[in-house]
C-alpha cells in the first residue's frame, strides 16, 4: 500500500520529532529556514528535506501540492497567515503553533476548501483542550483549569529556563494579556501575574502565572463558568521576566542605536534564542495537572489527570518535544485512519466531544510513554 505524503513545515525540536514519529507511517518531508535545523533530520535516509522560509507565499503554494498532509510547526507570527494558505490551497493540516490570532475565523474557508484542519494541538493547549471536550460532554462542568510547565532538570543562572521552541513565542507568554472566566464572566489580567508556589511530588516547589493558555475554550465550551490556566517555572523567574519587561527589553517600538532603528523585542529574542537553548542531550520535564469539577450523574465530581514527563535518552528527544509533538502526530494519524473526517477548523475540546476521538489520541500517546494519570472522586 501506497504511503500518504506529509510535509512537516518546522524542523526545530518538535518539528523534527513529529517528523520522525510520522515517518514510521508516512511518506515525510521537512522543511525548513534553517539548513542547520534539517541537517539532523537529514541523517534519516526515509525523510527528505526543503529549505524553505513559509513567508514566500509563492513558494510555499508550489512546495505543498503533491502532498496529502500537511504539519505546521512554526513560530507563532507565521501561524496564521501559513494556515490560511494551506486551507486555501486545500490540504489537510495538524497546527501547533502559538498564533495570537484567532484560527476559528478560517472555519468556513476551511469547509469550503474541503480541508480538515486541527490547531493548537501540542500539549498545551492541546490535551488539556482534549480533556475538556471529553467531560463537557459527560458533565455538567462548573470548574475547569490546568497548570503546565516545560523545564530543563539542571538550573542554570540567571533563567533556569530552556526553550524547546521558538523564544519569540515564549515571549508571548510573557506579554499576552491572560484571558480567563470567573462565574461565567470574561477577565483580562496582566500575564505573570496572580503569582503563586505549587508543589509536585516529583518535581518540587514551581512558581505558577498566569498566561493566555485557553484560548479557543473560552469561546467552544461558554457554558463551563470558571476557567483558568497557569505557566510554571522555577522560583524566581518572573521576577527576572518582569525586571526585564520593565526595562523595555519587550518593546515593540523601534530605538535607535548607533544609527539603527531597531526593536528591543528583536534583540532580545536574537539573545535568548542563544541562553534558551538546549544542550544536545540535555535533559528536560514537563509536568501538568488538569483540575474538573462539577456534575456528573447527580453527584459532585472533582477529576484530576497529572502528567509528569522526563527526556527520552534512547532516542535523544526532550520531554517537551515528545509531549507536544506526539499530541500532533496522533491528531494527523487519526485523520489518515478515518477516525476523524468532518470538515473546517477544530480545536482539540472539539475533538474531545467524541470518545472515538479522545481515545485515539490517549491511546496513541500512551503507547508512546506520554502517560496522563486520572484521579476520580464523587461525593
Amino acid at each position: 500500500m501506497k504511503k500518504s505524503k506529509v510535509l512537516v513545515l518546522g524542523a526545530g525540536m518538535v518539528g523534527k520529532v513529529m517528523a520522525i514519529d510520522l515517518s514510521k507511517s508516512f511518506k515525510v518531508t521537512s522543511a525548513d529556514i534553517s539548513e542547520t535545523a534539517l541537517q539532523y533530520l537529514q541523517k534519516h535516509s526515509s525523510i527528505d528535506t526543503i529549505l524553505l522560509d513559509v513567508s514566500d507565499k509563492d513558494k510555499l503554494i508550489k512546495i505543498i501540492e503533491p502532498f496529502d498532509f500537511v504539519v505546521s510547526a512554526v513560530p507563532g507570527f507565521l501561524g496564521f497567515s501559513t494556515l490560511e494558505t494551506l486551507i486555501e490551497n486545500g490540504k489537510d493540516v495538524v497546527d501547533i503553533s502559538f498564533m495570537p490570532e484567532d484560527m476559528l475565523q478560517l472555519h468556513e474557508k476551511a469547509a469550503a476548501h474541503n480541508v480538515t484542519a486541527i490547531v493548537d494541538c501540542g500539549v498545551a493547549p492541546g490535551i488539556p483542550n482534549l480533556i475538556a471536550g471529553y467531560y463537557y460532554k459527560k458533565m455538567t462542568m462548573d470548574d475547569f483549569s490546568y497548570m503546565v510547565g516545560g523545564l530543563p532538570k539542571v538550573r542554570t543562572f540567571p533563567f533556569e529556563y530552556k526553550a524547546p521552541f521558538s523564544p519569540i513565542d515564549v515571549i508571548e507568554e510573557y506579554t499576552r494579556p491572560a484571558r480567563f472566566l470567573q462565574n461565567g464572566k470574561h477577565i483580562v489580567k496582566p500575564p505573570l501575574s496572580d503569582t503563586e508556589l505549587v508543589n509536585f511530588d516529583k518535581v518540587g516547589t514551581l512558581e505558577a502565572f498566569n498566561s493566555d493558555g485557553l484560548r479557543s475554550l473560552i469561546t467552544t465550551l461558554p457554558d463551563i463558568p470558571n476557567m483558568s490556566e497557569k505557566t510554571l517555572r522555577y522560583p524566581g523567574h518572573v521576577m527576572l521576566i518582569q525586571a526585564l519587561k520593565s526595562a523595555g527589553f519587550f518593546a515593540e517600538e523601534k530605538i535607535l542605536v548607533n544609527g539603527q532603528w531597531i526593536r528591543p523585542l528583536d534583540v532580545t529574542n536574537t539573545v535568548l534564542f542563544d541562553k534558551w537553548k538546549f544542550e544536545e542531550n540535555e535533559e528536560d520535564f514537563t509536568v501538568m495537572k488538569i483540575i474538573i469539577k462539577g456534575n456528573m450523574a447527580g453527584r459532585q465530581t472533582h477529576i484530576e489527570y497529572e502528567l509528569f514527563d522526563v527526556y527520552d535518552a534512547l532516542t535523544g528527544f526532550s520531554s517537551m518535544a515528545r509531549t507536544t509533538g506526539f499530541a500532533g502526530t496522533a491528531a494527523l494519524n487519526m485523520i489518515n485512519d478515518g477516525v476523524f473526517n468532518e470538515k473546517g477548523v477544530f480545536p482539540p475540546e472539539l475533538l474531545g466531544q467524541s470518545d472515538d476521538c479522545f481515545n485515539y489520541i490517549m491511546a496513541y500517546m500512551e503507547a508512546r510513554n506520554v502517560i496522563y494519570t486520572k484521579k476520580k472522586n464523587q461525593q
